[in-house]
């Protein structure tokens, strides 16, 4: 009994981020001084390597095509559209370009060409955290994470709050990582969403950088109560300015690209008193990919409160169709099983295709969400299975604070500025040396 009341725990905070998110101080942040200050040359080198077609013409102002890069699939198809483009007068000197060219480091376009490298990043670090079947959801185990027989500290983690509640690397940052692809470790889903965030930030950096930029204590896993406490780069003292956007409105109105990496939640929205499986009662989600027809079908409707609606719509037609069988609903919805769909009286037939159309909505099709232990797949297969796992109530869909744009966008920004500054010093380190003190007096012939 000891260890099903402690998954009740674990499941109740797996949904922490509900409310407690929502009511986090948001700190004030701004462009750093390192990019203030950066080189004009690593700036435009940065830009370019985002995406950015930088060129210069007989003009007197600035010329910038933006284009809508947070619409597009890829990069490429951003430069074929011909977004990401800025033209300068041909007359400015470097200071002049490098102003010009640093004020566009704090541009929405710019941040949506971030985008796709976050999203090619997202999809590394979920495929890995997927593709480790040893990677499990809590069970019976000593504490709120667990690291198996080999332990937290063999597999790079330190614990620093009691019952498995925090950890943080005890070494490499990157080798910590390689427990959650690679070791024997279990948690929930809100544990497993953290480590999402974390592992995509590894798969950004690579794994020098990763060890490199961030410290022990802003890579903390554990409650989400736990990192308010710590530096944690995700929800603690250095996680700096959040990005609120529970029901996604500004966040559709930008496009598919401002989707991916985000965090989010999908919880029930009747009392406790009417769930049925309270380790089911909420799932968070890490955005993988979204679609162009599911971005669209977002942003004409103006974010996820309309697929609330959609949400109760279906879990009140799928309270016609109930009958035996675990999966039912996921099976008949998700899996389209022929052998069960043949069971269904006529009336039963066409609820389910009334259901089925609802579902066939390209939000639920096209949005993908990576929840620990389910993996990658369409918000639809979520929104079918709780309705096995939870019958008396329907669910609603948020994104929670998050920085990925914000803080953890800079942290990004000055960590390629300032290795472009120290390959730039290392270089004409270089050169001076290779050339003999005695060039410079005129000696040589």
């Amino acid at each position: 009994m000891r260890h099903v009341a402690w998954r009740r725990v674990a499941t109740l905070f797996c949904a922490v981020a509900l409310c407690g998110l929502q009511l986090l101080h948001v700190a004030a942040a701004a462009p750093s001084q390192t990019a203030s200050t950066a080189a004009p040359d690593c700036v435009e080198a940065l830009l370019r390597r985002l995406g950015w077609s930088i060129n210069s013409a007989s003009i007197s102002a600035p010329i910038i095509q933006r284009g809508a890069p947070c619409t597009r699939a890829s990069l490429a198809q951003a430069r074929a559209a011909g977004d990401l483009q800025i033209t300068l007068p041909a007359g400015w000197d470097a200071q002049q370009r490098g102003v010009a060219l640093t004020a566009l480091l704090d541009d929405s376009a710019t941040q949506c060409a971030y985008g796709f490298d976050i999203g090619a990043a997202t999809r590394r670090a979920v495929t890995q955290l997927q593709d480790n079947p040893h990677y499990r959801f809590s069970a019976l185990q000593l504490g709120w994470i667990g690291f198996g027989w080999r332990g937290a500290a063999a597999q790079g983690w330190s614990g620093f709050k009691s019952f498995g509640r925090g950890y943080q690397p005890r070494g490499s940052n990157a080798q910590a990582l390689d427990a959650f692809y690679r070791g024997q470790v279990r948690s929930e889903c809100g544990v497993g969403r953290q480590v999402a965030q974390l592992a995509t930030q590894r798969e950004l950096y690579g794994d020098a950088g990763f060890d490199q930029v961030f410290t022990p204590g802003e890579l903390s896993i554990g409650t989400f109560l736990t990192l308010h406490d710590t530096d944690s780069i995700l929800l603690g003292a250095h996680a700096g300015e959040f990005f609120a956007d529970g029901k996604a409105v500004k966040t559709a109105q930008l496009g598919r690209q401002a989707f991916v990496g985000a965090p989010g939640f999908i919880a029930h929205v009747f009392d406790k008193a009417y769930l049925d499986d309270i380790h089911n009662q909420a799932e968070n989600f890490v955005v993988v990919d979204v679609s162009d027809a599911a971005a669209q079908a977002l942003a004409r409707h103006g974010g996820f409160a309309h697929y609330d609606t959609i949400n109760r719509q279906i879990w009140e037609l799928s309270r016609q169709l109930h009958g035996p069988g675990k999966r039912r609903f996921e099976r008949l919805l998700y899996e389209r099983d022929a052998a069960l769909r043949a069971t269904l009286d006529p009336q039963q037939q066409a609820r389910l295709q009334e259901l089925q159309t609802l579902l066939d909505d390209p939000f639920y099709q096209g949005f993908l969400v990576y929840v620990h232990p389910k993996g990658t797949k369409p918000i639809g297969y979520h929104v079918a299975r709780l309705l096995d796992r939870n019958p008396r109530t329907p669910y609603a869909i948020d994104l929670t604070l998050h920085n990925l744009r914000t803080t953890l966008y800079w942290r990004w920004i000055d960590w390629q500025l300032q290795q472009c500054g120290a390959s730039t010093v290392t270089e004409q380190s270089i050169e001076n040396s290779a050339t003999p003190a005695y060039a410079r007096r005129g000696t040589l012939h």
